[in-house]
């Protein structure tokens, strides 16, 4: 049977989530970092599982959806920062207003093949150009673009919307047909942090923040208040000439609405020329214009066709996220050095999001503000004058064998190296179950022990030991500076601080390897489209 998933499912969806992301009381959302060796090889010289030889090549890997691979991406992840209600925000396509361009206005019935938005060719009215967003960062809805019988696809704009006014007016005196309404403003900080050359934002929870302007938009924008819903008339069809007696008549709006009035203006020739409102009425979800004030005589051999727009919910302005189509969130972190949890000398080819992790060793979800998801050693010693290890393998001959990892991170400062493990150190070639000699000794995850057993790494090659005295979660550097480190250390080991096995991961991007440095910070902007 023939079915669609509506527009609007789509935007409850992008509601949902972000509703979800801000309810910090049951969910802990971040934005993580992961993968420091997408080409590394495991220490027999495979390539390892989940990586690729030619990774930084164009295009990189597409991410595999299956629960192997989720677990896959929490074992190389890095390090992560929470989603906050100051980094998420709703977004829609970007229109910025241009001199001479033709809009689309806002309609309630685009239909494909039937009616479609003259400009956009388009059956849907949120892939139409309807909306603009003008110089001065504030959005404004085009109530009509100047469309008439002669001109179906409206006049070019020529002048710029710049005011606030709460009621829909022409944007200046060119005469061009257009009448704006305006929408909001968008802030200084959220155009530090999210704006880009493809989306506006838009606020989050229009329909119960106290910002004194958005309340007045959207109370202006409640029929239910000011009885002022209908807002346009569109004049498909003028009628046949002296079908309707010159002049101007007052007329209803019918309908399942109340209250709805307006103007017709009538020619010389018999024909309608003009048709406003003058009053909107409210409650309207379909209307229709009774003309026969208007008529010349009890027959209209050749009627005119007038299209009363039905503005979203109870007026323009009301419900912001359906008016403009929200159905895309874009949410916003920085990656700085402002936490040891983010290691400056590593490197990362994934980004996601994940849900509710737990913290290591408990069964209560992360809330921290950001976490690290390595392992941690200090060492006695640096690695000298040793070449980059980010990406080398590293082992320990502990009591039951051999403890394997990866670096991720080495401080020459602190003296802490950072690792992390995954499947492809002790598959037995590094990426199937398949048997072979080395599985009873190389098969089992073993972690590394605060023993007298060197750090060893072939390549590069060091050797080097734990510092076993070492505890607590501040060291001093040979310049005599204390460093938080970040993690609660225990005779010269730390465990991450969230339980790598826990957690739904919901998005996963792999990029080209990007090396981070003490010099440069990464500011993570992901667009979730529903």
């Amino acid at each position: 049977m023939p079915a669609v998933v509506t527009d609007q499912f789509r935007i409850l969806n992008a509601s949902n989530f972000v509703d979800s992301v801000l309810d910090e009381t049951n969910n802990s959302y971040y934005v993580f970092l992961g993968l420091p060796n997408p080409q590394g090889k495991t220490p027999n010289g495979v390539i390892g599982f989940g990586r690729s030889s030619t990774w930084n090549t164009n295009p990189v890997p597409s991410p595999v959806d299956n629960f192997q691979y989720s677990n896959h991406y929490r074992d190389t992840s890095i390090f992560g920062k929470k989603i906050s209600s100051q980094n998420i925000r709703r977004v829609v396509k970007k229109h910025t207003w241009t001199s001479n361009t033709r809009y689309d206005m806002y309609r309630h019935d685009y239909q494909i093949g039937v009616n479609e938005a003259p400009n956009g060719q388009t059956g849907s009215l949120y892939k139409t150009n309807y909306y603009v967003i003008n110089s001065d960062f504030r959005v404004y809805i085009c109530i009509h673009n100047g469309s008439s019988p002669t001109e179906p696809s409206g006049s070019k704009s020529l002048d710029e919307p710049t005011f606030t006014d709460l009621e829909p007016s022409a944007a200046g005196t060119s005469n061009d047909g257009y009448v704006w309404k305006y929408l909001f403003t968008v802030s200084p900080s959220d155009i530090i942090k999210f704006d880009s050359t493809e989306y506006i934002v838009v606020p989050n929870n229009w329909d119960t923040t106290t910002d004194s302007q958005i309340q007045s938009v959207r109370e202006a924008g409640n029929s239910d208040i000011n009885k002022n819903q209908i807002k346009t008339i569109v004049i498909k069809e003028s009628g046949g000439a002296g079908n309707y007696a010159e002049g101007t008549h007052p007329v209803n709006i019918l309908g399942d609405g109340i209250g709805g009035k307006a103007l017709v203006t009538v020619s010389s020739t018999g024909i309608i020329t003009k048709a406003e409102v003058t009053a909107g009425g409210y409650g309207y979800t379909y209307g229709i214009i009774d003309l026969q004030p208007a008529q010349a005589s009890s027959t209209i051999p050749t009627p005119s066709y007038l299209i009363p727009i039905i503005p979203p919910s109870k007026g323009h302005g009301y419900d912001i996220y359906s008016e403009l189509g929200a159905d895309k969130v874009l949410v916003y972190v920085r990656f700085d050095d402002s936490t040891k949890d983010f290691p400056t000398d590593t490197s990362f080819a994934q980004v996601g999001i994940i849900k509710n992790p737990k913290q290591f060793s408990s069964d209560s979800k992360a809330t921290a503000n950001d976490y690290s998801s390595l392992y941690s050693i200090k060492l006695t010693g640096d690695l000298g004058t040793t070449a980059d290890v980010v990406g080398a393998g590293i082992t320990q001959l502990v009591t039951d064998g051999v403890a394997r990892g990866y670096i991720a991170s080495y401080d020459k400062d602190t003296q802490v190296l950072k690792y992390f493990q995954d499947r492809s150190l002790y598959f037995g070639d590094g990426n199937d179950q398949g048997d072979n000699s080395a599985v009873s000794t190389q098969g089992k995850v073993l972690s590394f022990e605060s023993t007298s057993a060197n750090i060893i790494s072939a390549s590069p090659s060091f050797s080097v030991s734990i510092d076993q005295g070492f505890n607590g979660v501040t060291t001093t550097t040979s310049s005599n500076k204390q460093i938080n480190l970040g993690v609660e250390f225990t005779n010269g080991l730390a465990n991450p601080e969230i339980n790598k096995k826990t957690g739904d991961v919901l998005y996963i991007d792999n990029r080209s390897i990007v090396k981070r440095d003490l010099r440069q910070k990464e500011d993570i902007k992901i667009i979730l489209e529903f």
